[in-house]
């Protein structure tokens, strides 16, 4: 039992990092592919964290209302989420406007030289 987990440290990369990862990451592209706000990304991560602390309580027996575990899991799982849906909309606007942006990085895009920024503004 530590700062991170509460539970086995199995129980913890099984649950919380390998399984709630993935459904983050899944959030992130599903709301950036249906051009959704951050607030709402935010906000199902929120519940994502919740199921993921009340499977961690119901399978392996943790600590169901603990904020500390329960803030590990939400950073974790917002940060998850925040990065599939900033890939995802890199990708987005790099694709869809293709003549206007062009990539940077995965995370992020720019105008393109000579492209016409008063369309932008």
């Amino acid at each position: 039992m530590g700062f991170l987990y509460d539970t086995s440290l199995a129980g913890f990369i099984i649950l919380t990092l390998v399984l709630g990862g993935a459904a983050a990451w899944s959030t992130g592209r599903a709301c950036a592919l249906t051009w959704r706000p951050l607030p709402v990304l935010v906000w199902f991560a929120f519940l994502l964290s919740v199921v993921v602390r009340f499977l961690s309580f119901a399978l392996y027996g943790g600590t169901l209302l603990s904020i500390q575990h329960w803030l590990v899991a939400f950073v974790y799982l917002a940060g998850l989420a925040l990065a599939g849906w900033r890939v995802t909309r890199t990708s987005q606007m790099t694709s869809q406007y293709r003549w206007l942006y062009e990539k940077t990085s995965p995370f992020g895009w720019r105008l393109r030289p000579g492209a016409d920024d008063s369309i932008v503004n």
